[in-house]
C-alpha cells in the first residue's frame, strides 16, 4: 500500500505559514533521523517508511544521502540502518557549547570581581566571534562596555578573535584571512593581513590578545584562549572597558596576566593539561 505523504503542520502562534517556506526534503530527512534516534536500534527502510509515514522510495533516497554524508550507517551484510558517527560529533559539539558556559560562568564572575570590568565568553564562527556569555561590570555610574550574548564581532579587530585565531593551524588562519574584508572601524583597526599575522605570532607567544580601540574608539579589551582536553582552543575569555580605565600600562602590566590566569583555570576544568 502506498502511503500518502504529508508535511507536519506548523503552529499558527509560532509562525505564519504563509510567510515561511520550508524545504520539504530537509524536513523529511530530519524526521527520519529523529525517528531513528527514538527507535534506538538498527532499522530497515520498510520499518522507517511505516514510522515516518513516507513512501519507501522517498525514504531510500533520503537514507542514501544521509549515508553519503555520514549521518547514518548501513550494517555490513544487512539491510538495516543506524545513526552514524557524524551525529555523535554534532551532539558532542552541542554538549561542549553547553559545558563551557557552565564551567566558565563562575570564572567570568571572578574576573569581574577582580577588575570590575565586563567579562565575556566567545566562540569562533568562521570570520566572526560570537559572544555566548557575559557578566557585566559594576561600573554603572561612569561607563561600562556591553556586548550582548549572541552578538558577533569581526575576528581581525577583536581581542577574542585574535586570541582564537592565534591558536589555529597556519593553513586555517590563511583560509580565514583570505575571506575577511578587513573593514576599517577605527584608526587603530588592523587592515593588513601580514600585519595581523605578525600580531597573531605575538599573541600565541604571550597567551593573550589586545584590542586597543580597534573596533570602537576608546574601548579596550584583553582576551585569552580556553583549551579543551585535546589542546584545541574552544573559546576565549575577555574583559573590556573604556580606555580611561583600561590604560595601556594597566592592560600590559596587570590585566593581561589576570585574564590569562582565569583562562588557564577554565582550561584546567575542561581537562587541558598543557
Amino acid at each position: 500500500m502506498v502511503k500518502k505523504e504529508r508535511p507536519k503542520a506548523v503552529k499558527q502562534d509560532e509562525m505564519n505559514s504563509r510567510d515561511v517556506k520550508y524545504v520539504q526534503s530537509l524536513e523529511r530527512a530530519l524526521s527520519i533521523l529523529e525517528m531513528m534516534a527514538e527507535i534506538g536500534a538498527p532499522v530497515t527502510v520498510t520499518e522507517l517508511a511505516e514510522k515516518v509515514d513516507l513512501n519507501m522510495s522517498t525514504v531510500h533516497r533520503l537514507l542514501a544521502t544521509l549515508l553519503h554524508r555520514g549521518y547514518v550507517e548501513q550494517e555490513t551484510g544487512s539491510s538495516r540502518y543506524r545513526l552514524g558517527l557524524k551525529m555523535l560529533k554534532i551532539a558532542n559539539a552541542v554538549h561542549t557549547f553547553s559545558d563551557i558556559r557552565t564551567v566558565a560562568r563562575p570564572y567570568l564572575e571572578e574576573l569581574v570581581e577582580r577588575c570590575n570590568e565586563t567579562a565575556n565568553l566567545a566562540l569562533l564562527d568562521g570570520t566572526e566571534i560570537v559572544y555566548i556569555d557575559q557578566v557585566e561590570s559594576h561600573n554603572y555610574i561612569i561607563v561600562k562596555m556591553v556586548a550582548r550574548v549572541g552578538n558577533r564581532g569581526p575576528v581581525h579587530c577583536t581581542a577574542s578573535g585574535k586570541a582564537l585565531l592565534a591558536c589555529l593551524p597556519e593553513e586555517r588562519v590563511d583560509y580565514i584571512l583570505a575571506n575577511i574584508t578587513f573593514d576599517k572601524y577605527t584608526n587603530g583597526t588592523i587592515t593588513d593581513p601580514i600585519h595581523l599575522k605578525k600580531e597573531l605570532t605575538r599573541v600565541k607567544q604571550d597567551g593573550y590578545a589586545f584590542d586597543l580601540g580597534e573596533l570602537e574608539d576608546y574601548v579596550r579589551c584583553v582576551a585569552a584562549p580556553v583549551f579543551d582536553h585535546e589542546g584545541n582552543a574552544l573559546a576565549s575569555i575577555g574583559v573590556s572597558g573604556p580606555s580611561n580605565r583600561i590604560t595601556s600600562n594597566y592592560m600590559k602590566n596587570e590585566l593581561a596576566e589576570v585574564v590569562r590566569e582565569i583562562a588557564d583555570k577554565i582550561s584546567a576544568r575542561m581537562g587541558y593539561g598543557g
